[in-house]
């Protein structure tokens, strides 16, 4: 399978229709670049999925993923709702004058404080995660006087294949209520009884990078069930089934993942048979994609720098970016593939590790790159870094963050700017 990516005329890499190689030139490197018009493509394919099914729906961004306010003005534009997991997200959210009605709030530690910001912002949607928040929400909704909608998040016991870093529907979770201990039924008895609290529906999210269906066909199995239960012994009518996201992506020629809009169509014809046999009425589907959204569209641009070769050891050739700003290959394994900017179909003359300028051994960005003879200063980009890339981000080593490029239709337009020397010591204070 060949990657997924576009040559121009001049047989250079092309992102949203920008020379990849004049990128490079014009922005410098390291630099992170999304073609937003994939960032686009897979909302629309996901709306016309559900119009298709002809069922009420919400599709959420999880801007965990990837958040800026160009990102959230973009799936304001495509008219998605996001889900922040922080105080600094929601406040990115609102420079982006998101709409507070569309945003769902998430986390399995929210503060006091973040919790009241929410309220005071009038978010759509509080995702409530544990006991300890729905104390702190009961008092603060008492002390302003109003109501908050909300999901209670559970957990049904289902762990999807894929790393165990980034599994969160089991029991054994720090997300979410149980639900076979009966601690989500506890939890649905507490917020029922209390008048400040707008009780939607329930959230489950069993993992990410999730290449098989079956994971999702008994979540939804599970959640429906649930409903059913919940409705004959509380009386409880849900208006939402959050099914969480979790839509794996290609990342190397070993991955073959389903597209989004045929795991959403697996999706939603379990969900209507589950509510079809447990004969309740069926509420709105809402997921929430990250990866699958903006994990294509996102590469990464390097310039080569030193090369270190060892006589029968994997030569190093080494790039100006690395686990500063892609630290998934270090912390849990992640794999990736590059190529050559300025021939992306050159053939392969050797296989190196690339690896990155930072000060640990562990930072190699791909262990075993095939590549064609590359010199110093060429220009590598590595595929599919739109996710969990950039906003994971570090000033590890005291190295600025990259710029990022938004390229559409031959326009690219910096929507984050590159941090400079000064970025990095302004928050510092002198202790002289």
């Amino acid at each position: 399978m060949q990657a997924d990516y576009t040559i121009n005329t001049a047989g250079h890499l092309s992102i949203g229709g920008c020379d990849a190689l004049a990128l490079a030139q014009e922005f410098k490197t390291p630099l992170v670049v999304y073609d937003v018009s994939k960032i686009r493509q897979t909302f629309q394919d996901l709306h016309a999925t559900f119009e298709a099914a002809q069922i009420d729906y919400v599709i959420s961004y999880a801007s965990k993923a990837f958040a800026t306010i160009a990102m959230y003005q973009v799936a304001k534009q495509e008219h998605a709702h996001i889900d922040v997991v922080s105080g600094g997200e929601l406040f990115t959210a609102m420079q982006a004058n998101f709409p507070m009605a569309n945003i769902s709030f998430h986390g399995n530690n929210k503060s006091y404080e973040e919790l009241t910001m929410a309220v005071d912002q009038e978010v759509g949607m509080i995702v409530v995660d544990n006991f300890t928040e729905i104390k702190m929400l009961q008092e603060i909704l008492r002390n302003h006087a109003t109501t908050a909608n909300i999901l209670l998040r559970i957990t049904p016991g289902i762990s999807a294949h894929t790393h165990e870093y980034i599994q969160t529907g089991q029991a054994d979770s720090k997300f979410g209520f149980d639900l076979a201990s009966g601690q989500a039924a506890e939890a649905l008895q507490i917020v029922l009884a209390d008048e400040h609290f707008k009780v939607c529906g329930i959230h489950a999210h069993i993992g990410s990078q999730i290449f098989e269906s079956t994971g999702f066909v008994e979540e939804a199995k599970i959640l429906v069930a649930t409903l059913a239960n919940w409705q004959a012994e509380y009386g409880f009518n849900a208006q939402v089934l959050n099914l969480g996201g979790g839509f794996g992506i290609r990342y190397t020629q070993d991955d073959e993942p389903k597209a989004p809009q045929d795991m959403l169509i697996t999706v939603i014809n379990a969900v209507k048979a589950a509510v079809a046999s447990a004969q309740i009425k069926m509420p709105a589907i809402w997921i929430e994609p990250g990866r699958a959204v903006v994990g294509p569209a996102g590469y990464s641009l390097y310039r080569v720098g030193t090369r270190k070769d060892v006589p029968g050891i994997e030569a190093y050739i080494t790039v100006d970016g690395g686990m500063g700003d892609n630290i998934r290959p270090a912390l849990y394994q992640a794999e990736y593939e590059a190529v050559l900017a300025k021939n992306p179909q050159a053939p392969t003359t050797q296989t190196a590790r690339l690896a990155g300028k930072y000060c640990e051994s562990g930072d190699i960005l791909i262990e075993h790159q095939a590549l064609p003879d590359v010199e110093q200063g060429d220009v590598i980009a590595m595929l599919a870094t739109g996710a969990y890339g950039y906003s994971m981000a570090s000033n590890y080593n005291r190295n600025g963050r990259p710029a990022v490029v938004f390229a559409e239709n031959g326009i690219a337009k910096v929507v984050v700017r590159r941090e400079t020397y000064q970025d990095l010591v302004a928050l510092d204070v002198s202790y002289e």
